[in-house]
């Protein structure tokens, strides 16, 4: 049985051999950059991004904190859509909420992400990289190495898979492309493994208007337990966009030239983070940001550092590409011969949150009110956050704080 994993460092994926005996669509323009992201392409990653953190949330349990890259995953995935024919094309497509595009539309929008996405603010380090790591007594359609390469940037390499100095060479790639803070997302390659596919995101951005250390400060934290820890929370008093919605509290924290940024939802006192992300749709997430305003906010967050992992296999299949893991799969576009079926697709992420700002990395192996006495909002609870670029709305990551004081 040929595997194929996947891999996202954030998002690692493997394939594996298996036995067998037999018109355009209206964009959201960011011209300073170049970059273009199609409106149905956006809204539908979107939706991804918040029904991926629910169920990957779900999974993980209520008092553990989760931090993902969607977008890593995406386009992850996207690299191995291509590969695909059939039934497993049209699970992985609609699981990606593709339904509105077109393969080549879709191609169209990764190669943009991955060329300008990284320039859209010179004050942030933002990289995306690809790679593809295949056995060499196995056959890779040329074809789809010309889609690896050509749209996405994908270096392609034919590796001794018997020569344990491989595994190395994957997970140097993936410690360098996110700058040694993902050290690792293989520890073995098994003998039917035939192709790996990894994509790699990191992000290192400085607040526009950075917390002051001394303001730095012991507080509790009540867990969703009801436990209180005592974490350190940073505090900030300034003129920021906030959003009083129903059953939550919104505000942005932008880095940089304020072309990405940090948006927190702290749930109501009475609502779970869990909850929050359960109910958590697009057409929410539009409404939060249409609703809106700059105002002075004074916030409480507390510092935070994660590193998370996660096998992504059950959740893929709940949401619509099963058969991508079984013996039915096709992925007869990377190789004619098929015989292919996905083994895994697992991602590694890093995040750190303090004064200065934010650094993370993956590799995928409502009314406004305002009050001139305002209560300090403090995330002294558990809370969502989600890192996005703000013109066209492509989300980077998202996460959800259960516990400060754990790092994984």
């Amino acid at each position: 049985m040929k595997m194929l994993p996947l891999l996202i460092a954030g998002v690692v994926s493997a394939v594996s051999c298996r036995n067998t005996t037999t018109a355009p669509a209206s964009t959201v323009d960011s011209t300073a950059s170049g970059l273009r992201v199609s409106a149905p392409f956006v809204g539908q990653t979107t939706q991804f991004a918040f029904d991926l953190t629910s169920r990957v949330s779900q999974q993980e349990g209520v008092d553990k904190n989760v931090f993902i890259s969607p977008l890593s995953l995406h386009m992850a995935l996207g690299m191995l859509l291509n590969g695909a024919d059939g039934q497993t094309a049209q699970q992985i497509q609609k699981t990606l909420k593709l339904d509105a595009q077109t393969l080549t539309e879709a191609n169209q929008t990764y190669q943009n992400l991955l060329q300008n996405l990284p320039r859209i603010d010179p004050k942030v380090t933002l990289t995306l990289a690809n790679s593809v790591w295949y056995r060499n007594t196995f056959t890779v359609a040329q074809s789809f190495q010309d889609v690896l390469k050509q749209t996405f940037d994908a270096t392609v390499s034919a590796e001794n898979f018997n020569d344990p100095a491989t595994v190395s060479k994957i997970n140097n790639w993936a410690s360098q492309q996110t700058n040694g803070r993902i050290p690792n997302v293989i520890n073995s390659i098994q003998p039917e493994n035939v192709l790996f596919v990894l994509n790699a995101l990191y992000f290192k951005g400085n607040w526009q208007t950075q917390f002051r250390s001394e303001e730095t400060a012991g507080m509790p934290f009540t867990l969703a337990s009801g436990t209180q820890k005592t974490v350190q929370m940073m505090r900030q008093k300034v003129a920021m966009r906030r959003a009083f919605r129903d059953g939550y509290t919104a505000f942005e924290l932008p880095y940089g030239n304020d072309r990405l940024a940090m948006t927190v939802l702290l749930p109501a006192a009475d609502r779970s983070a869990d909850s929050l992300l359960q109910a958590y749709t697009e057409t929410e997430w539009s409404a939060l940001q249409q609703s809106m305003t700059k105002g002075s906010m004074d916030i409480g967050l507390p510092k935070f550092t994660m590193n998370f992992d996660i096998q992504l296999n059950a959740v893929l299949s709940a949401m619509g590409m099963p058969v991508a893991f079984t013996n039915q799969a096709t992925f007869t576009k990377m190789n004619p011969a098929g015989g292919l079926t996905l083994s895994f697709v697992k991602q590694n992420t890093f995040v750190a949150v303090d004064e200065q700002g934010t650094e993370a990395a993956a590799v995928t192996t409502g009314g406004i009110s305002t009050t001139s006495l305002q209560m300090p909002t403090l995330c002294d609870r558990p809370f969502v956050f989600v890192i996005h670029e703000k013109t066209t709305g492509t989300i980077l990551f998202t996460g959800k704080v259960a516990d400060p004081t754990q790092a994984n």
